[in-house]
């Protein structure tokens, strides 16, 4: 196949991604059309949704499904929703769950700080002890409804917030995180195993894993 072939095969390839993000603009998305361009790629992309918050109910579905979990968090509100409620009740028994957040007991200009401080540019409520005290509620939740859990590990990183990842063995949820707007404001991509941005989205959490510190659970 010749030079020029490809490149106008990759540009076609770069066209229609282009043209399934631009029909999220409508009510129904084309999921086909951007899974086909995915599947051409490499990529691994299946679904965007235009808001982190819109992707919650199909997150539960994942969760039903999958053998074990990794995820990566800023704050950890969604932890403490209904997305979740099957794994912390003991419906489900992945093999395992591992979850990182932010630590909230870092010391001053802690990495963590710096995302309350981008944060407070757009939304002047977002004060450093503001987001340490919602990050904090949201460990002490984990740490109590996993305290009978042997198979859930709970640590905590002090590293750049720049997304947050909810992967199993199957597919991720992956979000980029902008300093202009809130973290369930932005562009939730759902990826699948195999391909390009899965393989990125646990190395993000790896990373941070391998870098982090472990929160002591009371068991019962």
């Amino acid at each position: 196949m010749t030079p020029f072939l490809l490149g106008m095969l990759s540009s076609l390839a770069a066209s229609a991604i282009v043209l399934g993000l631009d029909l999220l603009r409508g009510s129904r998305p084309l999921w086909w059309l951007i899974a086909a361009c995915s599947s051409f790629t490499g990529t691994g992309l299946r679904r965007i949704y235009r808001r982190q918050a819109s992707a919650e109910r199909d997150i539960a579905r994942d969760l039903d499904r999958a053998r074990w979990i990794k995820v990566l968090a800023g704050r950890g509100n969604v932890l403490t929703r209904e997305a979740f409620s099957s794994v912390w009740s003991g419906k489900l028994s992945p093999d395992s769950v591992q979850v990182l957040l932010p630590d909230s007991r870092a010391r001053q200009d802690s990495w963590l700080d710096q995302r309350s401080h981008d944060v407070q540019r757009f939304d002047p409520g977002y004060t450093r002890t503001l987001l340490r005290g919602q990050v904090r509620t949201n460990m002490d939740y984990l740490t109590h409804v996993t305290s009978a859990r042997g198979n859930v590990e709970l640590r905590e990183f002090n590293l750049p917030n720049t997304c947050r990842v909810i992967a199993t063995d199957r597919a991720a949820f992956l979000t980029f995180y902008s300093s202009s707007t809130h973290g369930r404001n932005s562009p939730c991509l759902y990826v699948r195993a195999p391909g390009l941005l899965y393989s990125i989205a646990l190395q993000q959490f790896e990373i941070a894993w391998i870098h982090s510190s472990p929160v002591h659970r009371t068991h019962p």
